[in-house]
C-alpha cells in the first residue's frame, strides 16, 4: 500500500521517539538529551543518545540513528509499513489507505478486527495455561527434569494443557465460539459438530510474533504419546511458513551475540536460553523458507542452522539452504552446524559446557562450503560423468546466490572441481560473463536486448560513466555526487538495497534531504513489494518531495547498460567512502564531546575501512 508522505509527517509529528524508545530501553536525561545502554549492541556505558527536539535517537557506538519508525524497524523487526501501522494504532490515528476501493478498506478493516480478537483468545488461553502449570506436578517436574528454572519458564510464558477434552470451557464460558476454532485452540468435528481441545496434557509453548502478541501455540506430550508435538494450525494470524519460535524472546541477544543460532524444536530454542545461548530461534515444524531467512536478517548479518547429524538433519540443511542462498550477500554470513548423531544442542552443551559448544559453532560449516557439499553428492568426480553431474547440481544453487564477489568465487571454485574454466562454465550455463570473462547474453536480457525484471541480478554501471567524486567539503553533509551516485545505481537495480548491511541502510536513510527521504521511501517499497523495475518505482514517487531529484539521476539511466558483479563491487567501494566521511563527522562530535574512548573507536573503525578501500582518486 502506499502511505502518503503527509500522513507519515503528522504521525511523526505526533509521536514522541522519547516515549516509544523508553518503552524498551531505560533512559536517563543528559542535558538536552536522554541517554541510555544502546539495545542494538552490547555496552556497559550509555552511548545511546534521544532527542526530543529533534525527535531523533542515535548510538554514538554503533552509529544506528533514525525516528519512532526506524526504531520500530530496527528494534522489532518489522518492515516500513508495519511500523507505521504499529505506531499509528499507538497514537489512535487511522492509516490512510487512499489506493484502495471502499470495499477493500471495509475488508481490510475486519481483517485487522479480526486478527485482534484472536488474539486476545490466545492471550486468555496463554494465561490460562500458566496458571494451569503451577497446579500441575507433572508438569513442572517435566521442565525441571530438562534443567529449566522457573525464571525462563516466565521468560517464555510457558504452560500446561490439562486432561479433559473440554477444559478450556472453564475459561470461555461461550464454548461454541467461532473464534475458538478458528484460533485453533478447540476442534470441531465435521460429522456430528462435536467440540473439544486441541491441546490436552501437554507442555505449552506460546508462539509470539515481533511485537510479542500470542498467535499460536507448541505443545509437547509429557510420556510417549503421539505426536509427541503439536502446533497450532494455520490461522488468519500464524503462518509456519513465516514465525519462528523465540524470536521475540531473542531480539536483544541477537545484537548482543552477534549472529542467531536456528534450531529444530522450541524445546531446543528454551533449553539453549537457560544454558547462556539466549539466541536461538526455532522453526514450527516446517522446512527453513526464504521468509524465515529474511526475517531474521531484519535483526542480524550472521545466521547459524543447527541440525542432527543425520540423515533427517542433512536433508533439513539441504533445505535451510535453498532458503538462505537468496539473501547470502558479501555482507552477510551464514554456516551449517552439523551435531553429533547422539546429541542435540541441550544434551551437547551438558556434557561438554558453554566453551565447547560456542567453537563448535564457530566452526561450523560455510554456505559456500555446503553448497559444494550438495553439489558434489551422489557424484564420482574421478569421471567426466560425475564432474558434469555436479555441474548440473550446482547451477540451480548458484543462481540463487545474489550478484557479488561470494558468487563470482564459487563460480570459480566450481569450475576448478569440475575442471572446465570459469567462461567455458558461465557459456555452459548460458549466465552473463560480466566480471567473469565470458560473451554470453546476460539471462535478465529479452530477445530484444532491453533489461526484463528479474531481482536475482542487478544492473551494471562503468564507473567510467560518472566523473570523480567531488572532495567533502566542511560540515556534517556528505558529497552530493556519492549520494547521487549511490541512489542511481539503486534506483536502476532496487535488489540491490537488500544486499546492504543494516549499518549502509541506516546511512543512507539519515542523510539529509532529499537523498534521506529518498532512501527511506525506496526501503518501504522493497518491505512492501519487494524489488522492482524503475518504471513502476517512478509511478509510485508522483508527489513524493524528492521526485524531481529521481527523475534528474534516472534521466541518462537507460543508456547506462546492465549491472553485474562490477557494479556490486562499485557501490561497495562507494558506501564504502560515504562510510568514512560519517565517521569522520562522527570522531569530531565525540572528541567535542570529550568522549576519548569513543574518539579512538571510531578513528581505528575509519582507519579499518579505508585500509580496506582502493585508494580513491578523489584523494578522499
Amino acid at each position: 500500500m502506499a502511505i502518503p508522505q503527509s500522513f507519515i509527517q503528522e504521525l511523526l509529528a505526533r509521536a514522541d521517539v522519547v516515549e516509544i524508545v523508553g518503552r524498551y530501553v531505560q533512559l536517563k536525561k543528559g542535558g538536552a538529551n536522554y541517554m541510555g545502554l544502546c539495545p542494538f549492541h552490547g555496552e556497559k556505558s550509555p552511548s545511546f543518545s534521544v532527542s526530543p527536539s529533534k525527535q531523533f535517537y542515535h548510538c554514538f557506538g554503533c552509529g544506528k540513528n533514525g525516528n519512532a519508525i526506524g526504531f520500530l524497524m530496527e528494534h522489532a523487526g518489522m518492515n516500513f509499513v508495519e511500523a507505521v501501522k504499529d505506531l499509528a494504532q499507538q497514537y489512535a490515528m487511522q492509516v490512510p489507505e487512499d489506493d484502495a476501493s471502499p470495499q477493500d478498506r471495509e475488508r481490510a478493516a475486519q481483517q485487522r478486527e479480526k486478527q485482534a480478537t484472536l488474539t486476545d483468545v490466545l492471550e486468555k488461553a496463554g494465561e490460562a495455561y500458566r496458571k494451569q502449570l503451577k497446579a500441575s506436578t507433572r508438569a513442572i517436574e517435566y521442565f525441571k527434569g530438562r534443567g529449566l528454572s522457573g525464571e525462563i519458564a516466565k521468560q517464555f510464558g510457558l504452560g500446561y494443557a490439562p486432561e479433559g477434552w473440554r477444559s478450556l470451557a472453564s475459561v470461555f464460558p461461550n464454548y461454541d465460539d467461532p473464534l475458538l476454532a478458528e484460533s485453533g485452540l478447540v476442534i470441531v468435528n465435521e460429522d456430528d459438530d462435536k467440540r473439544y481441545d486441541r491441546f490436552r496434557d501437554r507442555v505449552m509453548f506460546p508462539i509470539r510474533n515481533v511485537k510479542g502478541e500470542c498467535i499460536g501455540f507448541g505443545g509437547r506430550v509429557l510420556g510417549d504419546d503421539k505426536p509427541k508435538y503439536l502446533n497450532s494450525p494455520e490461522t488468519p494470524v500464524f503462518s509456519k511458513g513465516r514465525e519462528l519460535y523465540g524470536l521475540f524472546e531473542a531480539r536483544q541477544a541477537l545484537r548482543e551475540q552477534g549472529y542467531v543460532l536456528v534450531t529444530e524444536g522450541y524445546m531446543d530454542v528454551v533449553a539453549l536460553a537457560q544454558l547462556g545461548f539466549p539466541n536461538a530461534v526455532a522453526t514450527l515444524g516446517t522446512a527453513c523458507t526464504t521468509d524465515h531467512v529474511q526475517k531474521l536478517f531484519r535483526f542480524t548479518d550472521s545466521v547459524v542452522f543447527s541440525f542432527d547429524g543425520d540423515a533427517a538433519g542433512r536433508r533439513a540443511a539441504r533445505k535451510a539452504l535453498d532458503g538462505a542462498l537468496p539473501y547470502a550477500t558479501d555482507v552477510r554470513s551464514v554456516k551449517f552446524l552439523f551435531l553429533p548423531a547422539e546429541h542435540d544442542p541441550d544434551s551437547y552443551i551438558r556434557e561438554f559446557g558453554q566453551d565447547a559448544f560456542a567453537k563448535y559453532v564457530s566452526e561450523a560449516t560455510p554456505l559456500s562450503r555446503f553448497l559444494l557439499e550438495a553439489a558434489t553428492e551422489g557424484c564420482d568426480l574421478s569421471t567426466a560423468e560425475g564432474r558434469a553431474h555436479m555441474a548440473a547440481n550446482a547451477r540451480p544453487l548458484w543462481s540463487l546466490l545474489p550478484e557479488g564477489a561470494l558468487k563470482s568465487q564459487l563460480l570459480a571454485e566450481i569450475a576448478d572441481q569440475v575442471q572446465l574454466d570459469s567462461r567455458e562454465l558461465s557459456g555452459l550455463w548460458g549466465m552473463a560473463a560480466a566480471g567473469h570473462g565470458g560473451r554470453d547474453k546476460p539471462r535478465y536480457q529479452n530477445e530484444s536486448g532491453s533489461r526484463a525484471p528479474d531481482k536475482g541480478h542487478s544492473q551494471k554501471y562503468s564507473p567510467k560513466t560518472y566523473a570523480k567524486p567531488a572532495r567533502r567539503l566542511p560540515g556534517r553533509v556528505l558529497p552530493a555526487s556519492r549520494a547521487d551516485h549511490a541512489a542511481r545505481l539503486m534506483l536502476g537495480d532496487a535488489a540491490a538495497w537488500e544486499n546492504l548491511s543494516h549499518e549502509n541502510h541506516a546511512m543512507l536513510c539519515e542523510l539529509p534531504a532529499p537523498h534521506g527521504p529518498l532512501f527511506a521511501w525506496l526501503d518501504s517499497q522493497l518491505h512492501e513489494h519487494g524489488p522492482v523495475p524503475w518504471g513502476t518505482l517512478r509511478e509510485g514517487l508522483q508527489g513524493h518531495e524528492s521526485e524531481a531529484l529521481a527523475l534528474k539521476l534516472m534521466a541518462d539511466a537507460p543508456a547506462l547498460g546492465p549491472q553485474g558483479a562490477e557494479s556490486a563491487a562499485e557501490l561497495q567501494d562507494l558506501l564504502g567512502r560515504m562510510r568514512i566521511e560519517q565517521l569522520k563527522a562522527q570522531e569530531t562530535e565525540a572528541l567535542a564531546a570529550g568522549d576519548q574512548e569513543l574518539y579512538r573507536k571510531l578513528r581505528d573503525r575509519r582507519l579499518e575501512l579505508q585500509a580496506s578501500l582502493a585508494p580513491d582518486p578523489a584523494g578522499a
